[in-house]
């Protein structure tokens, strides 16, 4: 990977502050990678059995090899390119195959849409109670608060409270959920977490489980869901929150040296009118299914700028006058994201180096993918002491929401 270039400093350090500092970002990867270009052979062998299955059962005429050369065409026109991806995770094994008959969750030799949600349900509960165990591994210090967050999947007791109680926690620690946000959820869930701070001794643990993998329809060919299918991949983490002035770290912050971390200026959350239907992740009998807009895009850039300047303004800073030395945490909600709002922002190319780093890397881990990117902000030096850090996030509502926070 290339060497960041030597950032800027923010022009004024002190800031008007919320009073709440983030910390100990921890990553747990899935079991399963795929190069990109294998998982876009793969989608395509899982379209053109998924189609078999569904003329076998409708009485039409076998699918011929122009359907598949179709597909494929179809699939390097609309998927996301291994110049843009190169890696995706995955809980299942599912992917690494082309037997059908041997399949978990695309049993496509059975049904065209695979298993049902409640083998999808499983696989998560799994997925999520071996990531939970493994954030922390080595860890004995029990958070004040554990804030649960996913779009991918829903049981109740939940990992989060499993966990809880099989380290014997039940009495320190509170188990919130917050769920079904989509994208942008980490930003929530740091303000919901940041209320939840008592005093300067409190911590509250951020832990996010997204297995977005398990929510893929074969037999929709549409170029939209095609984008969807290639895009989504599967990711975890974790992270802490404290007042300012704790300096206290769990012990595995200490071992892993993840004890950096930002003061956090400001959070902000919008919804842009006349959005509801460009954006939507709706539960279905087959998995989750995502539907978005070619005009997600334009809609964003036409009140990101204005939006920023009211996010700014929260901690006494100017956007105008700051833009130029910030560093921008974009989700990257796929290459055209970044592209686009680096474009309506005017941003140089490296004020956007993680968002790009993370994608290449990981594909999009829908909540989960905007921690991994300030931790590529502080595993790579990329943001000076006192330099201002803006994240941006888009999920459905169509909701903008973003935070403004400093380097220590």
């Amino acid at each position: 990977m290339a060497t960041l270039t030597q950032p800027r400093i923010a022009r004024n350090e002190q800031r008007v502050s919320t009073g709440v500092r983030l910390h100990s970002i921890r990553v747990v990867r899935p079991p399963h990678e795929t190069l990109q270009e294998d998982g876009l052979k793969w989608l395509t062998a899982a379209h053109v059995q998924a189609e078999t299955k569904h003329r076998a059962n409708t009485g039409e005429p076998p699918v011929e090899t122009s359907f598949a050369n179709t597909v494929a065409k179809l699939m390097r026109r609309y998927g996301c390119s291994p110049e843009k991806i190169h890696w995706r995770g995955h809980e299942l094994s599912d992917h690494l195959h082309e037997d059908w008959q041997r399949m978990l969750v695309y049993r496509l030799a059975e049904h065209e849409k695979g298993a049902t949600m409640s083998v999808r349900m499983a696989v998560f509960a799994q997925g999520a109670e071996r990531a939970m165990k493994e954030l922390y591994d080595g860890e004995m210090s029990a958070p004040d608060d554990l804030i649960h967050v996913t779009c991918t999947g829903y049981l109740s007791p939940s990992a989060a409270q499993l966990f809880t109680v099989a380290r014997g926690w039940q009495q320190q620690t509170r188990v919130t959920h917050a769920y079904h946000m989509g994208c942008y959820a980490s930003l929530p869930a740091i303000r919901i977490g940041s209320g939840l701070l008592s005093d300067t001794d409190h911590r509250v643990d951020i832990v996010h489980n997204e297995l977005c993998t398990l929510h893929l329809d074969p037999s929709d060919h549409s170029p939209e869901q095609l984008v969807v299918q290639s895009l989504f991949a599967d990711g975890h983490v974790r992270y802490s929150l404290a007042k300012e002035g704790n300096v206290a770290q769990p012990p595995s912050a200490v071992q892993t040296n993840d004890a950096a971390g930002f003061r956090i200026l400001a959070l902000a959350e919008e919804i842009v009118p006349d959005s509801a239907d460009d954006m939507k992740w709706a539960v279905s009998e087959w998995g989750f299914r995502m539907a978005l807009s070619r005009h997600v895009p334009a809609k964003i850039g036409s009140v990101l700028e204005q939006y920023l300047e009211r996010l700014f303004a929260q901690a006494g800073a100017s956007y105008a006058a700051e833009r130029e030395d910030a560093l921008f945490a974009i989700h990257p909600g796929g290459p055209k994201i970044i592209e686009q709002v680096s474009e309506a922002l005017g941003l140089r190319p490296e004020q956007s180096t993680a968002s790009r780093s993370v994608l290449y890397r990981y594909g999009n881990m829908s909540s989960a993918t905007l921690p991994h990117v300030w931790k590529e902000i502080l595993d790579t030096g990329a943001a000076a002491p006192g330099q201002l850090v803006v994240s941006l996030a888009f999920g459905p509502g169509l909701t903008v929401s973003g935070a403004l926070f400093q380097m220590e």
